[in-house]
Formats: C-alpha cells, sequence, structure tokens
C-alpha cells in the first residue's frame, strides 16, 4: 500500500526539534495539512506547547500516543537514539504506515531491519536552512517504498526548500556536503565578521557586509550559470587586493584542509551507518 495526505492524513513528527518545526511551518503554509493532522511527540514539555502555541498542532510526551493512528510518521531524532525509538513504536505502527527518517547516517536498511516486515521507509537528509524555507532535501526510498510514497516526500520536503533524489550510496557524501554545509558558511561568516571587527567596523556594518556579499555571490553563482572557480577569476585582478588575500588562503592550504574537513563530516556518516557510534 502506497502513501497519499487526504484531508484527513495524519502525520506524527517523533522528535519536536528545529527540522520538526521547519516542517511543520512548511507544511502547514503550503496547505498541504491543516493543523490538526499534525502531531509531535518529545519528552520536552515546553517544546510541545510551543508548537502547540505557535501551529495549533497537537503533541504527545509519549512516542507510542502519538503514532497511533499516523498514515505517515517523521522520525526526527538524533541518530543515537533511533534504535531505542524503533523499538518504542514498531509494533504500534499501522502496516499503512510510511516511515521517514531524517537520522543522519542512518541506512533504509538499518530502519527496515528495525521495524516489522514490510514496512516501508524513505531516508531524507535535510538541512538547516529549512528553518527560512531554503532548505536542501536529498532523498532515497527504501526497498519496500513506492513512487507514489517518493512523490509524497518530495511534497513534504519541497514545501521547505529544493528536494533531489539519490541512490543511497551517496547520502554519506551529501550528509558532510549539504547536511553540515550550513556550518562551514556560517564558519566562514564568523572569521569575515570578525577580520571585519579588527579592521575597525563596527558589529552591524561588519555584519551587514558580511551577509550582504555571501548572499550576493551565492545569487551570483546561481543567476549567472558559471562555475565558481570562473567567477573567481573574473574578481581576481592580478597584484590586486583580492589576489593579495587569495595568496594567503593558498599559502595556508585553505582549499586542501576544507576538503579533509567534509571527508570527515562523510567519514562521520558512515560510521553512524554502520552502526559504529554508540548512543
Amino acid at each position: 500500500m502506497s502513501a497519499s495526505l487526504s484531508a484527513e492524513s495524519i502525520l506524527t513528527f517523533v522528535g519536536a526539534g528545529n527540522m520538526a518545526e521547519a516542517l511543520v511551518h512548511g507544511i502547514i503554509q503550503a496547505k498541504l495539512l491543516q493543523p490538526r493532522c499534525l502531531r509531535v511527540t518529545d519528552t520536552d514539555r515546553r517544546r510541545l506547547d510551543h508548537f502547540q502555541a505557535t501551529f495549533g498542532v497537537t503533541g504527545f510526551e509519549r512516542n507510542v500516543d502519538g503514532v497511533r493512528g499516523a498514515q505517515v510518521v517523521v522520525l526526527a531524532v538524533k541518530p543515537q537514539v533511533i534504535a531505542d525509538v524503533l523499538k518504542d513504536i514498531g509494533t504500534k505502527l499501522a502496516p499503512s504506515t510510511l516511515v521517514v527518517s531524517i537520522a543522519a547516517g542512518i541506512t533504509t536498511h538499518r530502519l527496515q531491519q528495525q521495524l516489522p516486515a514490510g514496512m516501508r521507509v524513505v531516508r531524507v537528509m535535510p538541512n538547516m536552512p529549512a528553518l527560512a524555507g531554503a532548505g536542501v532535501s536529498v532523498y532515497c526510498p527504501g526497498k519496500q517504498a513506492t513512487e507514489a510514497d517518493a512523490q509524497l516526500v518530495e511534497s513534504l520536503f519541497q514545501s521547505v526548500g529544493v528536494v533531489v533524489r539519490l541512490d543511497e550510496k551517496h547520502l554519506d557524501a551529501v550528509t558532510a556536503l549539504s547536511g553540515s554545509g550550513p556550518a562551514y558558511v556560517f564558519f566562514l561568516a564568523e572569521f569575515m565578521m570578525q577580520a571585519g571587527y579588527e579592521m575597525g567596523l563596527d558589529h552591524a556594518t561588519a555584519k551587514t557586509l558580511t551577509l550582504g556579499t555571501i548572499r550576493g555571490a551565492a545569487r551570483l553563482l546561481e543567476e549567472m550559470g558559471q562555475e565558481p572557480e570562473e567567477l573567481r577569476r573574473r574578481v581576481t585582478s592580478k597584484g590586486g587586493t583580492t589576489a593579495a588575500a587569495l595568496e594567503v588562503l593558498e599559502a595556508g592550504r585553505v582549499k586542501e584542509m576544507f576538503i579533509k574537513a567534509i571527508r570527515a563530516a562523510q567519514k562521520r556518516s558512515r560510521e553512524l551507518s554502520e552502526g559504529m557510534v554508540d548512543g
């Protein structure tokens, strides 16, 4: 049986964190479901109260209460606790329930092993800009999932940004590149702003210039359709200020270290996938 959303479908988020909040907001804004059809579960009563007050969504402190009768269940918990969560809710899910996991590094195979036989699962790797409706989400259906399930997941995550479908073998790389990627941009912004302070700019000015520059550069990359290397060459005049800055970065092997860092994130995702990280 395939999942589809009707006006009375129940969708439950197990875990009331930031990504669940982003998706609840996006789903309601896109009018995919009414608030009465959405549920969240969490041990933190304050988070449940926040969802109720902000979105009109019902909260449950016990996972088993929240998933009962749900057509779709989104696992929005940390990978270290996914096994305990599945053990808790597995027998309470209807055979027709679609399980969607956004837990980093947890494969569809592992999910299916810990759920009742025949359960349909889809794995998704979203990222933090979903909070601003500008996320990038990559998904892969499990072996039991149908095309209708895939289309449903696309519609849910399109409510918070761009959606890409890939083979699961690429998900560790995706986690390292786009899943963790916003932190790399925040890291860059942090040090651009620090440099601004050290050169005498006040906090507000340094922040405005940094954010505007990052926003503008991303827009230029998107709209001009040129490779980043070409745009970098176009902005770098021989003997100029940009060239002076890039010479320092190259001398510090920043490119090499940056790629090494992203590969470290990929390795960590693989460790999670292989169950090598304890909860």
